[in-house]
């Protein structure tokens, strides 16, 4: 088979720009030398599998979010599920209830709301942006209702045990968080890119009428993926109540907007039919990989407030720097 030279430009430029983004983050932080320890630190393995862990979180709910989004919807109410989630998981184990029951009672709960929330916008054919938005503000409701709006945590006598469910690790390193993060990465990636399911999203996300009179069943395929979407909400939100062995119903206050400019960075399109796990995985790790070096570098302490903006500018970049690239694309065409 001849190889075209000419095909690997325009393979490489059609990465996601959040891929670059990563590489020029890991540059730049190799050329700083003003405090070693500081250069130290960001290379080691240590800050690897934190930056891992600390993300995979992010991870576990983006990757249900961009099923719903390939599918020409939209989630809001993940942030909801995953503080009532992790809130009804210690209220459930401090009752007695033994820790597998009451992460499958979270799950459980998680793919109902999902399909109400399916039910809603897509059954009802209503906004989902609206109806999920909506949806968070009542479960983060319900939550402070649970808790009278106060941090709780789990029993001493159960804490060790729901402590070892995110925080155990593997070999002496690596965190059972990051490997629930990697298996739903991978099963998000083999949905998508290898079952009939994971093309119909991507033909209804594209153009949902043609999907319709193509034979596609865009009811029941368009649903499913807020049911995805609220287990993998709900499974984020027991881990990081066993990460952090508390729950609180502000944990999930700008989840929801965090995780869907994180995908939408990586490449994953608001308007469906566009994207996959791994570009939303790219995304999601890139805000975390900036959110590190700003740390590792203590710009806060010099200018406070500027971490933010400048993470704000460079995804208004990324998406502006996509959305261009595309329309040329169309241009050409």
């Amino acid at each position: 088979m001849a190889i075209n030279m000419k095909e690997y430009p325009k393979r490489i430029f059609s990465l996601p720009k959040a891929f670059f983004a990563v590489l020029l983050v890991i540059f730049v932080m190799s050329l700083f030398n003003l405090n070693e320890n500081t250069k130290t630190e960001f290379f080691s393995n240590y800050n690897f599998f934190d930056l891992l862990k600390s993300n995979s979180i992010y991870l576990i709910l983006g990757m249900g979010q961009t099923i719903v989004l390939v599918a020409g919807g939209i989630d809001l109410s993940i942030g909801g599920v995953m503080t009532l989630a992790g809130i009804i998981a210690i209220r459930l184990i401090n009752s007695g209830v033994p820790i597998p029951v009451a992460f499958l009672s979270c799950i459980i709960l998680g793919a109902l709301i999902g399909a109400i929330n399916a039910l809603i916008s897509v059954y009802q054919k209503t906004e989902p942006f609206i109806i999920t938005l909506g949806m968070g503000v009542l479960l983060t409701g319900v939550a402070q209702q649970f808790t009278d709006a106060r941090p709780i945590s789990v029993d001493p006598i159960y804490s060790e045990s729901f402590l070892h469910l995110a925080n155990y690790k593997i070999f002496g390193q690596i965190p059972v968080l990051v490997i629930v993060m990697l298996v739903v990465v991978a099963v998000t990636y083999w949905i998508l890119s290898s079952t009939s399911f994971g093309r119909n999203c991507y033909a209804i996300g594209g153009d949902y009428e043609v999907a319709k009179y193509s034979g596609i069943n865009v009811l029941r395929n368009k649903s499913w993926p807020y049911v995805i979407s609220g287990v993998t909400a709900a499974i984020g939100g027991v881990m990081l109540s066993s990460q952090l062995n508390a729950g609180n119903s502000i944990f999930g206050d700008v989840t929801a907007l965090y995780v869907v400019c994180a995908v939408v960075v990586g490449g994953t399109s608001v308007a469906g039919g566009i994207g996959g796990a791994l570009k939303s995985a790219i995304g999601l790790i890139l805000l975390g990989l900036l959110t590190n070096a700003f740390n590792m570098l203590r710009i806060d302490s010099l200018v406070p407030y500027l971490p933010s903006g400048l993470q704000g500018l460079i995804i208004v970049g990324i998406i502006w720097l996509d959305c261009y690239g595309r329309k040329r694309k169309r241009e050409e065409v």
